[in-house]
């Protein structure tokens, strides 16, 4: 049967019934509406929650992780080398937290074409002194500029330059929550006793805050040469080679293979972080449970209303089927009014999504906690939009499927008898 005929006559179904195309309609633009918005919002929570921490951590950290040696003397001795030996209060084998050769290492690094950044720091345990108070801290001596560039540095400095720390002898740049404790403001001097019961005064050039109120409360930085002036090291005294590399993914590999090369310790941004993935995976999840569950719905009202009309067009039906339209016809006729109110709700749903994910986007999100959040987070990824049209579609045509196979069967010759 022609085309042009099966759709005009399609049409004319839908507008026979307008009010109930329309709420089919409406049921479908409803669905994809909340589908893209809640995926885009609950996504770009996902990204902002991450970005807290995976945005300021290394994708590979090599580091000297003080430990037992492995081969105790007790293995050795004849007496005792075939026996299973338990051993306690056993103290480290290595008393040296600096990595060995560090300058030779980032050299080499830094010709891995894999490798795209290297930030070395230096980290410090000390107490800040608050009159007869030692408050217990961390100092991490940084390269200012490989700091911002790898880990945006800059962006959690809210008060006071970064860069002073690099240009100023004796400054630090403190914690917000920790800059609370002490009663101090850019300019004034806080004083420090290293591990060693050392003293020293340094001036505060800036506050940073992360957007973790424990961490803020505890650390602070300061440029590597002045944190190893207070530990009293040479100048190639450094605790951590941070690194970022082309692809994230390859970090578990690469980790192992600078473990291997240089002999020392790494660790990679997935085990380190592994909680923040499964936390973004459940949460798009759950994101993707509740659209689609909202687009099944809506087909079910579709289903409805196809049900209802055909009972309604049985006359029509049959008429059509006793003029020369085959079954597949009828099939065809209301497949297309299926389709269709899947293809335009989808379409509309994803216009409604998009302009109500622009308006979440620039509602004011205004928290001290994260000082980097100015508005709510939305993520726009094509790929939500794909998916819920593509969707919207499959659930339509399944929808109109069962109730276009029982129009199709609809014998003529008993419903006109009837008549």
């Amino acid at each position: 049967m022609n085309a042009k005929l099966i759709i005009d006559i399609a049409l004319s179904l839908l507008m026979a019934r307008w009010k109930q195309t329309l709420v089919a309609a409406i049921g479908v633009t409803f669905s994809i509406t909340m589908f893209i918005t809640l995926l885009g919002f609950m996504n770009g929570l996902n990204d902002m929650l991450d970005a807290l921490i995976l945005n300021r951590t290394a994708h590979v950290r090599l580091f000297t992780e003080i430990k037992p040696k492995a081969d105790q003397p007790v293995y050795e001795h004849p007496e005792f080398k075939d026996n299973h030996n338990i051993l306690h209060s056993i103290r480290s084998g290595n008393s040296r937290e600096s990595i060995y050769n560090s300058g030779a290492i980032i050299k080499t690094l830094q010709q891995d074409n894999r490798v795209i950044g290297i930030a070395p720091k230096l980290k410090a345990q000390v107490f800040f002194n608050e009159g007869n108070i030692d408050i217990t801290g961390v100092i991490d001596g940084i390269d200012v500029e490989a700091e911002a560039a790898l880990f945006f540095f800059n962006d959690y400095v809210v008060k006071g330059n970064a860069a002073d720390i690099r240009n100023l002898a004796n400054t630090i740049i403190l914690g917000k929550g920790l800059a609370e404790k002490l009663l101090v403001d850019i300019g004034d001097v806080v004083q420090i006793t290293t591990a060693q019961g050392e003293s020293f005064r340094l001036k505060v050039a800036g506050y940073f805050q992360s957007g973790l109120q424990d961490l803020d409360k505890v650390q602070s930085y300061a440029s590597i040469q002045t944190v190893q002036k207070l530990l009293g090291k040479p100048a190639d005294y450094i605790t951590d080679i941070q690194l970022k590399v082309r692809d994230i993914n390859d970090a578990p590999a690469m980790a192992k293979e600078f473990a291997t090369t240089f002999n020392i310790d790494s660790e990679d941004i997935q085990s380190a972080n592994a909680q923040f993935e499964t936390g973004s995976s459940v949460r798009s999840l759950i994101s993707y449970a509740v659209g689609i569950t909202l687009l099944i719905v809506a087909g079910f009202g579709i289903y409805n209303i196809l049900n209802m009309m055909i009972y309604e067009k049985m006359d029509s039906i049959a008429i059509m089927k006793a003029t020369g339209f085959s079954g597949k016809d009828v099939n065809r006729i209301f497949m297309v009014i299926a389709l269709s109110i899947g293809f335009f709700g989808g379409l509309t749903g994803l216009v409604f999504g998009f302009i109500i994910s622009s308006i979440i986007d620039q509602i004011p999100f205004n928290t001290a906690a994260l000082p980097t959040i100015k508005t709510y987070p939305i993520n726009y990824d094509a790929i939500y939009y794909v998916i819920g049209f593509s969707f919207s579609m499959f659930t339509t045509f399944l929808a109109g499927y069962f109730p276009a196979r029982k129009a199709s069967k609809v014998d003529p010759v008993i419903i006109i008898r009837g008549k």
